[in-house]
């Protein structure tokens, strides 16, 4: 017989994020203020980054979801703590940006700092959380991202984050933010596309023949090793020497370094997940199904577009995935040979020490990535759902 179940337990994850709360309230600074925008910054903890009622307001909430957090354990109980925590902070945020900077300033500069970081963790944290014990259908998944981009456009629209640095950051350089977020996007997925007009057919000429397989994998895998720069590198030699000799190609702007020799690379990187997974899902069409199509009087082409794809198309679309995730993050990467996207904030903060430029780039690119994370992985749970 299994020992009977104690009357009374604590939640493990809910006491990491109890543990976490109480650092953020008691030990970690909320915000920063800097003078100007690469001066030194001064830690303000919670109860003097906000004034005194709000940080009062901002600390019963928190300790209330500490609290929760440890004793309930419904998902929908969970999910109400954790909104409750996050309407309460992320306002707070602002007010405190508008509370620490003096009137009438324009240099000075108000950051998230340690403690806010752990605070926006530790309840997004007992989100995801309710939401896995919850276990939403994809449609779910897909209705709690468009809640949550949703609250968040309309707190940047609001102006309650106005003074914070980040925005100011923002409004400084807000048309060159959409030329490099444009810029992003078009490598990022247009990379992510032409991988897809490539590797799908090369997946499906792999599982035909045993000896393309071997080394078309083999060869895409050493490609996956290179690191990002050193592949950026090794092509822009011979990109810079097709410009010039080749007055066309330059007028069609394939050059040694800008956005030529970063699409390339992405493209390199993405054929390898696209490929096996291409592979991977054909093998695991059922053998009789493929003989049952044979004996109907199938030919190989209707086999292949109303059977076997059909049916690896969930692999196929966790293979592109992968792809695109990793292609958002290492977009970033080609600003430093000039291909431009959130990757030319990030190295232009680097150089300024300037922390909000660095998180105005990366902000963003996390963003994206989490969103096409969570969109992708319901595409696939719904492609299984519809062959099921």
């Amino acid at each position: 017989m299994l020992p009977p179940r104690p009357a009374f337990s604590l939640d493990r994850l809910g006491s990491v994020i109890a543990i976490l709360i109480g650092i953020a309230l008691f030990a970690a600074p909320f915000a920063t203020y800097r003078a100007t925008r690469i001066a030194s910054g001064e830690a303000r903890l919670l109860i003097e980054a906000l004034p005194i009622s709000m940080g009062a307001v901002v600390a019963a909430v928190a300790l209330g979801v500490a609290v929760g957090s440890v004793l309930v354990r419904e998902p929908l109980g969970r999910l109400g703590l954790a909104v409750i925590g996050l309407a309460i902070l992320l306002p707070s945020l602002g007010l405190s940006a508008g509370f620490l900077t003096p009137a009438g300033n324009s240099f000075a500069r108000v950051s998230p700092s340690l403690g806010f970081w752990l605070l926006a963790l530790s309840f997004s944290l007992l989100a995801i959380d309710a939401f896995a014990r919850m276990k939403l259908d994809p449609y779910g998944r897909l209705a709690a991202l468009a809640a949550g981009v949703s609250a968040l456009a309309f707190l940047l629209v609001s102006g309650i984050w106005d003074d914070l640095s980040i925005l100011k950051e923002y409004h400084t350089r807000a048309d060159s933010f959409w030329r490099e977020a444009r810029q992003h996007l078009l490598l990022a997925f247009g990379s992510m596309a032409a991988a897809c007009l490539v590797g799908i057919p090369l997946g499906i000429a792999g599982h035909r023949m045993r000896t393309l397989r071997t080394a078309v994998l083999q060869g895409l895998s050493i490609v996956q090793t290179i690191p990002s720069i050193a592949l950026f590198g090794l092509l822009m030699a011979p990109l810079g020497a097709i410009a010039a000799s080749v007055p066309l190609a330059a007028a069609l702007g394939i050059r040694g370094i800008g956005a030529t020799p970063a699409f390339i690379a992405l493209f390199l990187y993405a054929l390898l997940p696209i490929v096996a997974n291409t592979i991977a899902g054909l093998n695991q069409v059922p053998a009789a199904v493929v003989d049952a199509a044979r004996g109907m009087g199938m030919s190989a082409r209707q086999r292949l577009m109303q059977i076997e794809m059909p049916l690896a198309l969930p692999v196929i679309l966790a293979g592109i995935r992968i792809v695109l995730v990793q292609n958002l993050g290492l977009a970033t990467v080609a600003a430093l040979i000039g291909g431009g996207g959130f990757g030319s904030f990030v190295f232009q903060g680097i150089g300024q020490t300037a922390i909000d430029l660095v998180l105005l780039g990366a902000i963003p690119t996390v963003g994206l990535s989490f969103a096409a994370s969570i969109i992708l992985d319901s595409l696939v749970d719904i492609a299984k759902g519809a062959l099921a």
